[in-house]
């Protein structure tokens, strides 16, 4: 598409966005919901297989013989597709910012055949990550298809990465607060629009495959008094420690990976799946992503002791499955530890403190958000997440009260966010590799919103000191289109959209977002 041609769609872009988001939905939702029906066959044929060879010697020998035969498998598919390695979320974040172009198909393929295999194996890995890189891939597949511009594609990657949310979650607000908080970093009407048109389609789709019901039923008494929200308080400041705790382990453990580096990497994917196998006639309760594991907290009421057990087992053992770059996410474990620690707070308070045992499970959905909060520090996604996994939008506040204490107790300890620590990881890890080829002089363009306090802010345009490979192509402020003459005084909420080459893409992203954010 010519530079001309370019700048006369962009002007038209935000309704078109919308139908077009509409049509990413409808791929995106498909694609999540065969992954996600894929994966619950994996759950059933793992379970079927250890309620087969326990107790039989001779059977347990052979499910270790046809565990290695998946971490085999699995490394082969990450040979075939590097890409598909991880949760995906840092792969769908570095292509917005334009340092990654991965074949589409290839990752789609790739990551549901691997995921399919690393549930099966019964590694401690979640759907939903995965489920955000495949919508992504499937909402680029549907920019290749309509042949779109770069700027456009990259819309129509985040509406994808939010209807796959979505669609795994049965959560369609909380995909597109996702795709705003995390993959897109700012509140663009363009990205809130197309997102949500995404995000409700993928739902309808997900509903009609899986049904209505939330992933994780409660039943709740009531909402905890004013009178309680001390220990409300105290719970997300332990949240927010352990929340710390949780992102130094897991990137701990990629470290560690990396130092056995001498190892053939299919050595390294065996770890976890020969880890799994041990654990499978040992805790059978800790294998796969932990949904199962939540419900039992629900109806079994385990008690303290069991709680710390298994709150300790399973963040090892996550750590370890995780740490290998098997594909795989970690929001649903994320999510389960959140619960336990909630579990084991509501029963450590209840029988210490005398906390009313009426409302300990409010401490449960409470904690799982502000670990959320703490570990992703998208407090506004957890929060929204958390009411719609659960079907109750009645406890915002003390959601909202613990989810704040977590982000803040995290950041003050200088835990950095977890997607954005893996981000830079992988970033680091392209250093020196040809990740993007064929740019050439092709244009495409940048969108960027101006913060209040930037450089940018109250700025004429020709002060601004953008490099001259960059070309100012409009400015918006609400509902109007500037002229981006020199002189335009520049504010705070605009959106400046600017042109470049493709080549040099990354490098103008990132000169952009220090002169327009605070």
């Amino acid at each position: 598409m010519k530079a001309g041609q370019m700048v006369s769609r962009y002007s038209s872009l935000r309704t078109l966005l919308v139908f077009e988001g509409l049509l990413v939905g409808i791929v995106s939702g498909l694609v999540t919901s065969l992954y996600r029906y894929v994966l619950d066959r994996a759950d059933d044929i793992r379970n079927a297989a250890l309620g087969l060879c326990s107790g039989h010697p001779l059977r347990m020998a052979c499910w270790f013989g046809i565990l290695i035969v998946l971490a085999v498998l699995v490394t082969a598919l990450l040979k075939w597709e590097p890409m598909i390695s991880g949760s995906g979320i840092p792969q769908v974040e570095a292509e917005l910012l334009g340092y990654i172009r991965p074949r589409w198909w290839r990752v789609i393929l790739g990551k549901i055949a691997a995921g399919f295999l690393c549930i099966v194996g019964g590694l401690s890995l979640g759907r939903e990550g995965p489920s955000i890189q495949l919508g992504g891939m499937a909402g680029k597949g549907v920019s290749r298809w309509l042949k779109r511009f770069r700027l456009e594609e990259h819309f129509l990657i985040t509406c994808g990465a939010s209807a796959g949310l979505s669609a795994a979650f049965n959560a369609p607000l909380a995909g597109v607060m996702f795709a705003l908080e995390e993959i897109h970093k700012n509140f663009s009407a363009m990205v809130l629009l197309s997102c949500m048109a995404a995000s409700l389609i993928a739902d309808y789709i997900s509903n009609g495959i899986f049904g209505m019901e939330p992933v994780f039923s409660f039943q709740f008494i009531g909402m905890i008094p004013l009178h309680g929200y001390a220990y409300i308080v105290i719970l997300g400041v332990l949240c927010g420690v352990l929340g710390a705790v949780h992102n130094a382990g897991m990137l701990g453990a990629q470290t560690l990976y990396k130092k056995l580096g001498f190892l053939p990497q299919v050595c390294r994917i065996a770890i976890p799946f020969l880890i799994a196998g041990v654990l499978g006639f040992v805790m059978p309760e800790l294998l796969g992503g932990g949904h199962h594991m939540v419900a039992m907290l629900y109806a079994e009421h385990p008690n303290l002791g069991l709680l710390l057990t298994i709150i300790v087992a399973k963040f090892l053992f996550t750590a370890v499955s995780f740490g290998s770059s098997a594909p795989g996410g970690t929001l649903v474990p994320l999510l389960t530890l959140g619960a336990f620690i909630g579990g084991a707070y509501g029963s450590a308070v209840v029988d210490w403190f005398g906390f009313d045992r009426d409302f300990s499970t409010n401490l449960v959905i409470i904690a799982m958000a502000a670990f959320f909060a703490a570990i992703v520090r998208a407090p506004v996604t957890g929060i929204v997440l958390i009411s719609e996994l659960t079907g109750s939008f009645s406890h915002l506040l003390s959601l909202s009260t613990a989810a704040l204490v977590a982000y803040v107790v995290a950041e003050t300890l200088g835990s950095k966010p977890f997607f954005e620590s893996l981000t830079e990881r992988f970033l680091e890890g392209q250093k020196g590799k040809v990740i993007v080829k064929g740019a050439g002089n092709k244009k495409s363009i940048i969108t960027s919103i101006i913060e209040e306090g930037s450089e940018a802010d109250n700025c004429m345009i020709q002060d601004l000191g953008l490099p001259s490979e960059c070309l100012v192509v409009s400015v918006t402020r609400g509902a109007n289109e500037l002229i981006p003459r020199g002189k335009l005084r520049l504010k705070a909420g605009d959106t400046l959209a600017t042109m470049v080459s493709e080549r040099d893409l990354a490098a103008m992203e990132s000169v952009l977002k220090h002169k327009t954010s605070f």
